[in-house]
């Protein structure tokens, strides 16, 4: 059945609609234990993907990631925006990574490469397939979403966060959560767009506050702006104090067919 069928699921005093998608990895994966068999390909499916990705990516230079939803389209304030930050970001020398889709994705891609910059997605297979974007140097189809999560973090020193949806606030949570918890370094990580952002602003540091959920300082690890300026000056002082890490930029091996 496809995906954008829909069937009734009725539970005691509940009445949900659930998409019936047809995805045998999904049920593969989220199916309990299988064969040991199985699951020791799936490992190694999974350490393939991680070292695709590495040796793939591990020669683009330092990066800036730009999350954002894939639905808004060419005429879209939004669009307008995240392809203005994606033509910054590459006046800095700094590869524009995204999730390599259409969109806010594309916005991004496609600005970087009007300024002459590396462009450069990491796609996700889904149900319903996402082509890359036409504005990509270089890209990589992932199965796995926490694979090509790593991904977009590994190799980036800033975060941009465009308006989206579920998978650009997991994107933005992941990040916020590494940067709290001290996983990685203490990376900008920019929200765009105030109008949009700001009732979750509100939220965290409201609520989330207010309840101890997060500590009074953690509000702190995000910047909410509409200025392209400012959220490059973040940028900026990343740079600034990551500049020793940066300056080590690995060497290509002949021997390893590196390219």
């Amino acid at each position: 059945m496809p995906i954008d069928t829909f069937h009734p699921t009725v539970s005691p005093g509940n009445h949900r609609w659930l998409p019936q998608i047809n995805f045998p990895d999904v049920e593969r994966f989220l199916g309990g234990p299988g064969s040991r068999i199985a699951e020791a390909l799936r490992v190694v499916r999974i350490a393939s993907e991680f070292i695709r990705g590495f040796r793939n990516l591990h020669f683009v230079g330092p990066c800036v990631t730009v999350f954002g939803s894939a639905r808004f389209r060419e005429n879209h304030p939004y669009y307008t925006l995240a392809r203005e930050v994606g033509r910054r970001i590459a006046q800095l020398n700094l590869t524009v990574m995204t999730g390599g889709g259409p969109g806010i994705m594309e916005a991004a891609n496609r600005g970087a490469k009007e300024a002459g910059g590396m462009s450069i997605g990491c796609n996700i297979r889904l149900p319903v397939e996402q082509a890359p974007n036409p504005f990509l140097d270089r890209w990589i189809t992932f199965r796995y979403f926490f694979v090509r999560k790593v991904m977009l973090v590994k190799y980036s020193y800033a975060f941009i966060v465009m308006p989206g949806g579920y998978g650009t606030l997991d994107e933005l949570y992941e990040a916020l959560t590494l940067v709290q918890t001290k996983k990685i370094g203490p990376f900008p990580v920019v929200l765009m767009g105030k109008d949009y952002w700001q009732p979750m602003v509100d939220f965290v540091s409201g609520t989330l506050v207010r309840q101890g959920t997060i500590g009074p300082e953690d509000p702190k690890l995000f910047i909410l702006t509409d200025s392209v300026d400012e959220a490059m000056s973040a940028i900026e002082q990343a740079l600034v104090t990551h500049q020793a890490e940066i300056i080590r930029r690995p060497r290509r091996l002949r021997m390893l067919g590196e390219k």
